[in-house]
């Protein structure tokens, strides 16, 4: 037998190499991707609302596969196309025979026999018809059989079958004809595109259309008789109209579709975005545009993320401008000026870091820092302020003053982990600016940072006050994207929870302005944290709002950085963050992280830890230690027995004497503290026979110890004078002032002088008319 066998090889060699080098042709035919066009990169809501769609490289909308064929679409191509398919193995050689019958009787090529799957290849391979071609793709029709399922090949027509035009693909016909998925059409809407890819053309112009709507009725027909409708479907539809012209692509979200693209590039994406919540975020910008266009602001960006997910659930990248105010920048992601919008972060630094009490007072003095003076948005000073208060009313002169304190490198690095990348310059580029916007951010990483801080509150309660180790992160696109939030571990990551709750509370207490009649609109009485900002020269306006579900973050200005005199974050940014929290479902505020935070006795005035002179409240303080000082204000003076003079013991007898407790700020302080607070009250004048040469009666307003000026001149070549401001707690004493010990002026309730010094180093002495003297050094460059 084995003899036989291999006398029967040798004899039939020649056919059987040719036979087998056939077999091994025949099964590595087939190209391992029968089509290598490019798709285009299309964007989904998280419940399949089409968002967005770019066309691909050669020019087609042609979208990327998918696995799912709907059943009413499945049948209608089948009974339209290739009834048989589910039977043959590629050709349906009966088809075949009844169209060379036909179309030999005819004269002409009046019915074709190919098959779905002889469709695929012929799609794929887009050559000339010929016979030629024709036994070619019957051949490869038979392999592809072998080679995929019926399921996988049907799914290869309906994704690249023409639809018209540059329209390709059944999914993508569906959102170009009628607007809506392939799972929501109807039986007559499922019809029509069953049978445009056997005639493309019909679907333009107009004069098709009764033929289109002839060859769909017919297969509506084909179905009713088949049994897969019944009769008051079939009335139904075929009383639908055929389309009159293509429904167009959604291009309000173009930013977000570029954003996504660079990721995934010729792919599909659902995205967290919630339809509604877009559009309405959406039609929210555009009415702001029209309104601030007016004014010459063009470019406006919206941002919400919910903090629960960590989910993009709103993204507009811009206003519906023109391309000359740069209306395809996506401002979610451009680097602006971050303004005042980083202050709660200094406050829950030091809150976290034990440096500061929730209402502590700071002060709000002129202040200068070597060359760098700072000066609040209205120019005004508050004297002393709680740095609760300071926070809401956005002053700039505390928040230089605590920075100064908690240390530029620590809050650079602070904010570096929190996710702001680009403040990634040496401290010394940014100086104390850093705090007022001398750094620049996007919309997307401060919205980012500051809903991380919220989940990180609401972790730590849910969790049993313990942390996530990877809480700051970056919110997802992506409606499927599973968030890796580390494992619990009982070490903060940056901030303690209580110092984040604190700071948020802060937040709540954002004064509005008087003037602002837009707030009348917001009177939910839903808590929220918001921050708002503005650059300097208000080339920048921010409003950022959070609470325990959702952050929102809002841009308003124009793209080429040109400034709006009276454009504010307040005025400007807020009232569009506002209306987005209305759109929102309605939310609790945060838990109280009771395990990371401590009640202590603070004095109710100074916001101090208390002493026993002070009048206490019980106050929220994060848990761990404290190195803040007590209360320094409150102390004991003694006053003579008609209330009216300061005494001491040395001076007079001790049953004239009555002990009182006082609260007194620093001269300096004091001097504008009691222009807001009426209820301030100025301490006794010493009486005469008890004057105390060291007690700090006065002080100077400015300049600061060891300024350094340098003397500028007018237009007229005219040097400017540098003023001397002080203050005494006798409004009406009269002053003595002295340059160098020569003798100046002498000044009576308003203390103010202007010199012109020379160059070099100099010393300013003023003394009271009871012998009390302070001196101040400065320099002249």
């Amino acid at each position: 037998m084995k003899q036989k066998i291999i006398s029967y090889l040798k004899k039939h060699k020649i056919i059987l190499t040719i036979s087998l080098i056939l077999c091994i042709w025949y099964v590595f035919l087939l190209p391992q991707n029968l089509f290598k066009e490019d798709y285009s990169t299309v964007i989904f809501s998280s419940d399949q609302q089409l968002l967005g769609a770019t066309i691909a490289s050669d020019e087609q909308w042609r979208f990327p596969p998918t696995q799912q064929i709907p059943d009413k679409i499945k049948k209608c191509i089948l009974f339209y196309e290739d009834e048989y398919f589910e039977y043959h193995f590629g050709f349906n050689p009966v088809a075949m025979g009844k169209a060379m019958v036909i179309n030999f009787k005819n004269d002409r090529i009046k019915r074709g026999a190919s098959t779905i799957t002889q469709q695929v290849i012929r799609l794929s391979r887009n050559q000339r018809r010929t016979y030629t071609e024709k036994l070619i793709e019957l051949i490869w029709a038979t392999r592809l059989e072998f080679s995929k399922s019926k399921e996988e090949i049907l799914n290869l027509y309906v994704h690249h079958a023409p639809y018209g035009g540059n329209v390709v693909g059944l999914e993508m016909a569906s959102w170009r004809y009628f607007g809506t998925s392939p799972n929501k059409l109807s039986w007559a809407e499922s019809a029509t595109l069953a049978v445009l890819p056997n005639a493309p053309s019909l679907i333009f112009p107009g004069k098709n259309k009764v033929l289109l709507k002839k060859k769909r009725d017919f297969l509506l027909a084909k179905l009713k008789d088949k049994g897969v409708i019944n009769q008051l479907t079939y009335d139904l539809a075929i009383q639908e109209a055929i389309p009159q012209k293509p429904v167009p692509i959604p291009q309000d979200n173009l930013h977000l579709l570029s954003e996504i693209k660079q990721q995934s590039q010729g792919k599909r994406a659902v995205t967290s975005i919630d339809y509604n919540l877009q559009k309405s975020a959406l039609n929210t910008v555009e009415k702001y545009y029209h309104q601030y266009q007016k004014n010459n602001i063009h470019n406006i960006a919206v941002l919400i993320l919910n903090v629960k997910t960590k989910k993009v659930v709103a993204y507009v990248g811009n206003s519906p401008t023109n391309i000359e105010n740069q209306k395809f920048v996506d401002m979610v992601q451009a680097q602006r000026s971050t303004g005042s919008t980083l202050k709660p972060i200094l406050y829950m630094g030091l809150l976290n870091n034990g440096e500061l009490l929730p209402n502590m007072l700071v002060p709000d003095i002129p202040t200068q820092i070597q060359e760098y003076t700072p000066q609040n948005f209205d120019m005004t000073y508050a004297g002393a302020i709680s740095a609760k208060k300071a926070i809401a009313k956005s002053l700039n002169i505390p928040a230089v003053r605590l920075l100064r304190q908690y240390g530029l490198h620590k809050f650079k690095n602070d904010l570096n982990y929190l996710g702001l990348k680009n403040i990634n310059k040496p401290v010394d580029y940014y100086g104390l600016t850093l705090i007022l916007g001398g750094a620049e951010s996007s919309l997307w990483d401060m919205t980012n940072m500051y809903a991380n801080l919220a989940s990180t509150v609401n972790h730590y309660t849910e969790n049993n006050s313990q942390h996530f180790t990877k809480e700051h992160q970056y919110s997802s696109y992506y409606l499927h994207h599973k968030t890796d939030l580390g494992t619990k571990a009982y070490d903060q990551n940056i901030f303690d929870a209580g110092s984040i709750y604190l700071g948020f509370e802060a937040m709540t207490e954002l004064s509005r302005p008087e003037d602002d009649k837009e707030w009348k609109h917001y009177s939910s009485s839903e808590k929220v944290a918001w921050k708002t900002g503005t650059s300097f020269g208000n080339k920048d306006a921010w409003s950022i709002g959070v609470n325990q579900n959702y952050a929102i973050g809002v841009w308003v200005g124009n793209a080429d950085g040109e400034g709006i005199a009276n454009m504010t974050g307040v005025n400007h940014a807020a009232p569009i963050m506002f209306e987005m929290l209305e759109k929102l479902p309605k939310n609790n505020w945060f838990i109280k992280p009771l395990d990371e935070l401590k009640t202590i006795d603070v004095c109710s005035i100074s916001g101090h830890k208390a002493t026993s002179l002070c009048p206490t409240q019980k106050e929220w303080i994060p848990l761990k230690p404290n190195t803040t000082l007590p209360c320094p204000y409150h102390q004991t003076i003694f006053l003579d027995k008609n209330q009216r003079y300061r005494v001491f013991k040395n001076c007079v007898d001790n049953n004239e004497i009555t002990s009182k407790t006082w609260f007194i700020l620093p001269p300096n302080q004091a001097w504008y503290y009691k222009k807001q607070n009426a209820n301030y009250m100025e301490l006794p004048p010493i009486k005469k026979e008890c004057l105390e040469a060291n007690s700090q009666v006065m002080d100077f307003l400015s300049p600061n110890e060891n300024a350094t000026f340098i003397l500028t001149k007018d237009f007229n070549e005219k040097t400017n004078p540098i003023v001397i401001k002080a203050t005494h707690q006798r409004s009406e004493e009269t002053l003595f002032w002295y340059l160098d010990d020569r003798f100046i002026k002498t000044t009576e309730h308003q203390h103010e002088i202007a010199i012109i010094p020379t160059k070099g180093k100099h010393k300013i002495i003023i003394v009271d008319e009871n012998g009390n003297k302070i001196t101040r050094k400065i320099q002249i460059e």
